[in-house]
């Protein structure tokens, strides 16, 4: 498959942003989670995720709930991003399935999420988050997802296997 001048400067510009372990600029490169206001920081090699409250991200304005697509859509782009820092590769893992289990209301706060990738091979990886918001120990949801990780692009080496 061919690919365009703007793909491949999309694909460098993930790259770089991974390889520097730039969170605040791949967030920027990801659409929804910048729509979103997803935030994340380090916490030692820990990267933590946080959504803002946000009042236009009320689902259920009678009990004051967050829309479940909203908790499900952070805790999906957290993995994303999560998943983009721990993968060189300058393409946007894609999601082949995702299974949210919503433990509690998620009340008109801010959410925190965290990632443990379980398993990863070269073309697929299972991640599971869970997302909190008062106290880590009290998730308001947990979740699976499954990742297609698409292949690095070749890189052409010498002889002596550098790249040239």
């Amino acid at each position: 498959m061919k690919h365009t001048q703007e793909q491949e400067e999309a694909r460098e510009l993930f790259r770089q942003a991974a390889h520097a372990r730039d969170v605040d600029r791949l967030i920027e490169l990801v659409p929804f989670s910048s729509y979103l206001g997803l935030q994340a920081r380090f916490e030692g090699e820990e990267l933590l995720f946080s959504l803002p409250y946000q009042e236009r991200l009320i689902g259920n304005s009678a009990i004051q709930a967050l829309h479940g697509g909203v908790v499900a859509g952070f805790m999906e782009n957290a993995a994303v991003i999560q998943l983009l820092i721990l993968e060189d590769r300058g393409r946007v893992p894609k999601p082949v399935d995702f299974s949210i289990d919503y433990l509690r209301t998620a009340k008109t706060q801010d959410l925190f999420a965290s990632c443990e990738v379980l398993r990863q091979g070269r073309r697929v990886a299972q991640v599971q988050i869970s997302c909190w918001q008062n106290d880590r120990d009290i998730p308001v949801a947990v979740a699976r997802a499954h990742f297609l990780l698409l292949p690095r692009k070749e890189v052409p080496t010498d002889t002596a296997g550098q790249a040239v």
